[in-house]
């Protein structure tokens, strides 16, 4: 056991329990970063690869998902965020000395360099120090508050920004590797994966971004730049695939608009490419449960009410296409069913059906598929989510998930 250090603060200084010769700059970016529950990196070691709208998209489909993100643009020397956020007329105020994050919405809060500077055409010239004391203030100095996420936009290489960001985070931060497909581009991307392992941060996955071209009029992936680079790149490293991401026009288009690709374009299908690269780091955060195979009974006894959506009268294997929903109202302690009673939704819009239920006071939905946006947003009211369920009418499914006897296959809605 180790001695006491003996300073005022009555810790260990040997392992870190002693605030005593820590500055008040220190203790304040502690203070901040223990309010952050997941923190995710977006880093490549290749400029160009559409890294910053990548991290875009993510900040935002975890922020529509209904969790509180924070989205910190660390390229000092061309941040793009304030951009292809719509917010490049931004202007950051202050508040009890504290700097208020730009808000994008209601969950999401941005920061960037490029807020605090109006003449798009200075350049900032900065040195590593002056680099590692601008990220350690946004971190400490911006009033985040409590965040689901952080999502750090690091410019490409493995220099000071990225260095900076991982040692100041520490090593609960998981890193989202961008490529593209090209063997270039991939060489430099493995030196990014090296560059973690060395400081100890554990990978969330690669993204192989432009992994083909995306008609607009027709959705034909056509790999003008190649496929594969960035899958092949993950089972050689042994790390996780999050994804492949095609290139398209219309992201273009988006972005310089200031429009984000996910909410502008939800139902295209790359913008439910990002959907999937989203859905694992939800996972991570605890906010998805899915499952396949036997599906556990009922853990509390007393009364439960069960939602099953519904097309043509049968249970519906997407979700968000479902004309009813049966309210099955079920004795898990009996293990019986006490009555069914199918309602008609409001029209289906992000974030409407999860409220709707909870106000019909239902604790438990049973679905063939559903998203992770979707499933995020109803555990965010406190209904759990069970995906993969097939077969039989309400009454049937709801008796055999109390008896412990229902099966869940895939997900049939997996973005």
């Amino acid at each position: 056991m180790s001695e006491s250090c003996g300073c005022s603060a009555g810790g260990n200084c040997s392992s870190g329990g002693c605030h005593e010769n820590k500055s008040p700059e220190d203790l304040r970016l502690e203070s901040s970063v223990s309010r952050i529950r997941n923190k995710v990196v977006v880093m490549s070691g290749k400029g160009g690869v559409g890294k910053s709208t990548i991290a875009a998209n993510i900040a935002v489909s975890l922020a529509l998902a209904g969790q509180k993100v924070g989205l910190l643009d660390v390229d000092v020397h061309g941040p793009s965020i304030p951009r292809l956020l719509g917010l490049d007329k931004a202007e950051i105020r202050m508040e009890e000395r504290s700097l208020l994050p730009v808000p994008w919405n209601a969950n999401l809060s941005v920061m960037s360099v490029g807020f605090m500077i109006p003449d798009p055409q200075q350049a900032v010239i900065w040195r590593g120090p002056v680099k590692m004391g601008f990220i350690k203030q946004m971190l400490s100095e911006v009033a985040w508050g409590d965040l689901d996420f952080l999502v750090v936009d690091c410019p490409p290489g493995t220099g000071d920004e990225p260095l900076s960001v991982l040692q100041l985070l520490g090593t609960d931060a998981r890193a989202v590797i961008v490529t593209t497909p090209q063997a270039v581009a991939v060489d430099d991307v493995r030196r990014s994966i090296g560059f973690c392992r060395e400081l100890g941060n554990p990978i969330a996955g690669v993204v192989e971004n432009m992994s083909g071209f995306a008609c607009p009029q027709c959705d034909h992936v056509e790999p003008l730049f190649g496929q594969g680079g960035g899958e092949a790149l993950a089972k050689e490293t042994n790390v996780p695939f999050l994804g492949a991401v095609p290139a398209t026009s219309l992201m273009s288009r988006c972005g310089d608009k200031g429009l984000v690709f996910v909410q502008a374009q939800p139902e295209n299908p790359v913008a439910e490419a990002i959907g999937r690269i989203v859905k694992p780091l939800l996972a991570h955060a605890g906010t998805l449960h899915e499952r396949e195979g036997a599906v556990p009974a009922p853990q509390a006894e007393g009364t439960v009410k069960v939602a099953l959506p519904l097309a043509n009268g049968s249970l519906c294997q997407h979700f968000g296409h479902c004309e009813q929903f049966a309210i099955v109202t079920a004795d898990t302690t009996a293990k019986t069913v006490l009555g069914t009673e199918n309602i008609t939704p409001p029209p289906h819009e992000p974030g409407v059906l999860p409220r709707f239920l909870a106000e019909q006071g239902v604790n438990v939905v049973l679905a063939g598929g559903m998203g992770a946006r979707a499933q995020s947003l109803f555990t965010g009211q406190g209904i759990n989510v069970v995906t993969g369920i097939s077969g039989g009418s309400p009454h049937e499914v709801v008796s055999a998930w109390m008896q412990g006897s229902l099966t869940a296959g895939a997900n049939t809605c997996d973005h």
